[in-house]
C-alpha cells in the first residue's frame, strides 16, 4: 500500500518497474539493473527518492531546539553542511533516522518513506514555547539523488544537502520530469540499495526493528555525537559506550552466487556447521545483486557470533565480513 497519495511521475520512462515496499511510488529500475549500478559509480544520472518524506523547520530557534531531540550536535550547524541524525525512544532504541541540512533560514531533512506523520507528530509534542515552526512538504518537494563525480548541473535556488556520497536535492516536484529529461539517465532505487549494501550504511526499517539501538549498525559518529547534551535515550548511549557491547552487530556478507534466490529481509541466518536446523543467530536485513561483487547482504547477528565463522543464510552460503566489531 502506498504510504502517500503521489506515483512519481517517472514511472512513466521507459522501461520503468514499480518498487516493492518500503520504496513504493517509484522506479525499481528501467530495465538494467547492473548497467544502472555501473553509471551510478561512475558518477552518472541520478535517482528518483520522491517517495520519501521531507520534513521543514523554520523559525529563529529551530537548531537549539532540534539539538535537544536528536542524537546530533546541531545548534551550531552550519547552513549547507550535511548531517544525520537519530531520534530515540526512552530506552535507546532506533525510532528515526533524519538527514539534514540547513539553509541559513530552514533546516530540511528527508526521512523514509512514510515515516513523516509520526515525526511530525513528535516533533509537535515537543514544541512547548519554542519560537519553531514544523511543516510536511512531501507533496511539494521530492529528493533526487545525485551520486558522488556528477557534473550534473543543480537547478537555481535547489536546496542541496551534499555528501561523500553523493548530492540530495530538494527538487520542487514540479520539477522533477523536466530535470530528468535534462540529466538522464533515470537509474531505480534497487542499484542505489546495491551501492548502500556495499558501503555498510544502515537504513531505518531494513536493518533495524523495534530493538535497535545505534551501536548494533555503527551509526556512533555518523548519527550520534557523544559529547553532546541530554536527549531521550542518551543514558543507553552513554551505557553501552562506556560500560559494555551491544547485543547484537551489523555484518557484511558475500553470498553464494550459485543460488538463483537473494535470501530475503529477515531470513534467518545459522552457522552454516550447523545446517538449517542449527540455532538462529540473526536475520538478513537487506540483500542485493551488485555489479561487481555478485549477490551481497548486510545482516545482525548476535554480537557473540565468531568473526571468522561461516554462516548461511536461508540455506545460502555466507561469508561475512565484520561491521562492527564484537
Amino acid at each position: 500500500m502506498l504510504r502517500h497519495s503521489k506515483v512519481s511521475p517517472l514511472l512513466s520512462l521507459p522501461g520503468a518497474v514499480p518498487a516493492e515496499a518500503p520504496d513504493e511510488g517509484v522506479a525499481a529500475h528501467y530495465g538494467d539493473l547492473f548497467r544502472e549500478q555501473r553509471a551510478l559509480a561512475d558518477g552518472s544520472g541520478f535517482v528518483d527518492l520522491s517517495h520519501r518524506g521531507v520534513v521543514t523547520v523554520t523559525g529563529p530557534e529551530r537548531l537549539s531546539w532540534l539539538h535537544l531531540l536528536l542524537t546530533q550536535h546541531v545548534s551550531d550547524l552550519a547552513p549547507g553542511v550535511a548531517t544525520e541524525a537519530l531520534i530515540l525512544s526512552a530506552h535507546g532504541h532506533v525510532e528515526h533516522a533524519l538527514y539534514l541540512v540547513d539553509d541559513g533560514e530552514t533546516t530540511w531533512l528527508h526521512a523514509e518513506p512514510g515515516t513523516q506523520e509520526a515525526l511530525i507528530a513528535y516533533l509537535e509534542s515537543m514544541k512547548f514555547f519554542y519560537r519553531v515552526e514544523v511543516a510536511d512538504r512531501t507533496a511539494e518537494f521530492a529528493v533526487v539523488y545525485l551520486p558522488a563525480g556528477s557534473i550534473a548541473e543543480v537547478p537555481d535556488r535547489t536546496v542541496v544537502r551534499e555528501t561523500a556520497y553523493g548530492r540530495e536535492l530538494f527538487l520542487p516536484r514540479g520539477g522533477l520530469e523536466p530535470f530528468a529529461a535534462a540529466h538522464g539517465p533515470a537509474i531505480g532505487v534497487l542499484a542505489l540499495e546495491a551501492l548502500r549494501v556495499e558501503a555498510h550504511r544502515p537504513r531505518l526499517g531494513m536493518e533495524t526493528d523495534h530493538r535497535t539501538i545505534p551501536h548494533e549498525l555503527g551509526w556512533i559518529g555518523t548519527a550520534v555525537h557523544l559529547q553532546k547534551g541530554c536527549y531521550r535515550g542518551q543514558e543507553t548511549v552513554a551505557r553501552v559506550q562506556n560500560l559494555g557491547k551491544p547485543p547484537r552487530r551489523l555484518v557484511f556478507l558475500h553470498l553464494d552466487g550459485s543460488e538463483v534466490h537473494l535470501p530475503p529481509h529477515g531470513a534467518p541466518v545459522r552457522l552454516a556447521a550447523d545446517g538449517e536446523e542449527g540455532r538462529q543467530l540473526g536475520f538478513i536485513t537487506t540483500s542485493a545483486r551488485h555489479h561487481e561483487l555478485g549477490p551481497i547482504a548486510l545482516a545482525l547477528v548476535k554480537r557473540n557470533v565468531p568473526v571468522d565463522a561461516q554462516l548461511s543464510a536461508a540455506g545460502t552460503a555466507a561469508a561475512q565480513e565484520v561491521v562492527v566489531e564484537p
